[in-house]
């Protein structure tokens, strides 16, 4: 339990990776400084609401959420800490005194803090901004341990997809209308999203790998790792081989999209209310899965990755750089940023979360697939485990058992079609008019939940519904706009719905 975690924590005392923040009303003035070292050092733990001696505090409750929404904002200002990070807090109660928990993990890049650049030791925080030595030691440090920073010096902007950059760049307006990446030119975009990076050892500079497995062309991707693919398979019937495939061998972002269109046409989807709000428990869970598969992979393991759908569980396995070995146990464990530059764009076109978000929501939405907990493996190569009820598979149909019963339907079949006919003679027009009837309580229907939720998808629509297809959903929207009655503002994923 995170309770637990924390009161060891305190327990420990303030060390290089772990760090005290009294705040009882406001955030203390070198917080940000302490963000950043661990950034630049390799990460901690940073408790508000405890004195340096490791005393409780506590935070005024009136204050809570101003100090939260304070350091959220400030994190996220490339002003404050550049480049901007996303951090998750977690509120606790200890011994009826509110703390908050701040996990900062060990950033691929070197950040600065109000233009300064801090490194942490033992004794706290320090500026290292004129320190060319330390400086260049750090850059160098972090080049080398994370293997997306891998600078290719002749790789060159037309060797990347273009209108992939501007595909990125319309998905960050959506989340954010004001965002810094909305008039940036390419190259401008890739040099502030540290896709485009120089080497302090051999003074090379250039696109790195993160970049080109973001944006590049396919033959640019497969020249730079020619061992990049995932492979997503279906193995159900033919369980030497595989009942349908498909090889992905391209960008990331359409990687992702391949992963879950997958994913959808072969897995279940068990009904599933929070609240009074329908979640589609697969779509979450393979939102956890795609991004394990390409954010948190070690790209310089030639192991490819895989997304295995068997008859009753979704295996996933991928190259790994370990930071522990063994089972997971989600109530105790410290996520690792793995391609950080990588999750960063992920993050901001809406397609991930904070880190460690994957791991939580895999256990909490695994569980409406089966009793059997998601299984987390963090060895050389990460592995997944979700189980769930073999006839809800698409293709798997469980063999129906022929009795008495049956014997005797089929006997007055013949008996019961003549009859079925002279009724569907007599109803015809019966059920004509109820189709117009229920043609227009669809229509208002599907306008009423425009009007609730403009962001609902057609697919979200139907389940709503329940008595009409996605393809039917689609024909009443179509005829809806040709009669001027909505508009789509926007692309189909992140757009929505206005009803005039």
């Amino acid at each position: 339990m995170i309770i637990n975690k924390i009161k060891t924590a305190i327990t420990a005392g303030e060390s290089i990776t772990r760090e005290f923040k009294e705040s009882r009303t406001t955030l203390n003035k070198d917080v940000y400084e302490t963000v950043c070292s661990f950034l630049n050092r390799n990460g901690g733990e940073l408790l508000l609401g405890v004195k340096d001696n490791g005393t409780i505090t506590g935070i005024d409750p009136g204050c809570i959420e101003q100090i939260k929404k304070d350091f959220t904002t400030a994190v996220n200002n490339p002003a404050k800490i550049s480049p901007s990070v996303y951090l998750s807090m977690e509120q606790v109660e200890i011994d009826g005194k509110l703390l908050l928990y701040i996990y900062i993990p060990e950033s691929s890049q070197v950040h600065k803090c109000g233009q300064k650049i801090f490194d942490r030791n033992e004794d706290g925080d320090f500026d290292i901004t004129r320190n060319n030595t330390l400086v260049t030691a750090l850059y160098i440090k972090k080049q080398t341990f994370y293997t997306e920073n891998r600078i290719f010096p002749y790789c060159e902007i037309s060797d990347l997809d273009l209108t992939l950059i501007q595909k990125v760049q319309k998905s960050v307006i959506i989340q954010r209308p004001d965002h810094p990446w909305k008039n940036l030119s390419p190259l401008e975009l890739l040099k502030s999203s540290r896709l485009y990076n120089r080497d302090f050892n051999s003074g090379e500079e250039g696109i790195t790998l993160a970049g080109i497995l973001l944006f590049g062309k396919d033959e640019t991707i497969l020249s730079a790792l020619p061992h990049h693919k995932t492979d997503l398979i279906l193995r159900i019937k033919n369980l030497d081989r595989y009942d349908d495939r498909d090889d992905v061998r391209t960008n990331l972002l359409d990687s992702y999209d391949r992963i879950i269109q997958f994913g959808q046409k072969h897995l279940p989807d068990p009904f599933y209310l929070e609240g009074s709000q329908r979640i589609s428990v697969r779509d979450v869970i393979l939102r956890e899965v795609a991004v394990n598969l390409l954010i948190h992979r070690e790209y310089i393991n030639a192991y490819p990755a895989k997304m295995i759908i068997e008859k009753d569980r979704l295996l996933t396995e991928n190259g790994n750089k370990p930071h522990g070995h063994g089972l997971i146990d989600p109530e105790n464990f410290s996520p690792f940023p793995k391609n950080p530059s990588i999750a960063r764009v992920f993050k901001e076109i809406g397609l991930a979360e904070e880190l460690g978000s994957g791991v939580r929501n895999i256990v909490k939405y695994g569980k409406f697939y089966s009793s059997t907990p998601p299984r987390l493996v963090e060895e050389d190569i990460f592995k997944s485990e979700i189980c769930f009820k073999p006839s809800e598979v698409s293709g798997i149909k469980e063999p129906k058992k022929t009795t008495q019963k049956d014997t005797t339907q089929k006997d007055t079949t013949q008996k019961d079609t003549t009859q079925k006919d002279t009724t569907q003679k007599d109803t015809t027009q019966k059920d004509t008019t109820q189709k117009d009837t229920t043609q227009k309580d669809t229509t208002q229907k599907i306008l009423d939940i425009l009007k609730e939720k403009p962001t609902v998808s057609r697919k979200e629509i139907a389940v709503l519904l329940g008595s009409i297809t996605e393809d039917g959903v689609k024909y009443h929207l179509n005829n809806l706009k040709k009669k001027g009655l909505i508009k789509r503002v926007g692309p189909d994923r992140g757009g929505h719905w206005v009803v005039l």
